[in-house]
């Protein structure tokens, strides 16, 4: 499945690092900055995540939110959360249902063997709950103030 500029975000109804059921309908009202990554404590999605966390005020004073998605357990969550101080919600995609909603559910190489994994993605959803924009295959340097910037003209 894919998500496209202009349509309705899927919405879902998945627990976060808390066990608390999160779903994006919650959020109308206010854009919600949503992104995909890997694996908690590794290096590019933990330099991702304190991105986003360092970004947080500029993020809040155009009343959005920010929301990651992996596959990592609630427990595993909240060490990391904890860890590097975060403090937006991580939701719990075990079945990797979200994932495959947004589309960033895919085929990996690494080092010769192919595996199922997250696209490493963000998707920018206005107020209203439709996708504004799309990054796919992220690269985390800048990437927390490039969606800042597009939040900026929504």
């Amino acid at each position: 499945m894919t998500v496209d500029i202009g349509l309705p975000a899927p919405d879902f109804l998945l627990p976060d690092e808390q066990g608390e059921m999160q779903t994006l309908s919650r959020f109308k009202g206010a854009p919600v900055v949503l992104y995909f990554y890997p694996r908690d404590d590794t290096p590019g999605c933990t330099a991702e995540a304190c991105a986003f966390q360092d970004e947080l005020a500029a993020f809040t004073n155009f009343k959005a939110s920010v929301i990651g998605v992996s596959r990592d357990s609630a427990e595993r969550h909240l060490r990391f959360k904890a860890k590097y101080g975060l403090t937006f919600p991580l939701i719990v995609d075990s079945e990797a249902t979200l994932c495959q909603a947004y589309g960033v559910w895919k085929e990996k190489t690494l080092y010769g063997k192919k595996s199922l994994g997250i696209e490493r993605s963000t998707f920018l959803i206005d107020a209203k709950g439709l996708v504004r924009r799309v990054w796919r295959k992220v690269k985390v340097d800048g990437h927390a103030a490039e969606v800042l910037k597009a939040l900026e003209l929504l």
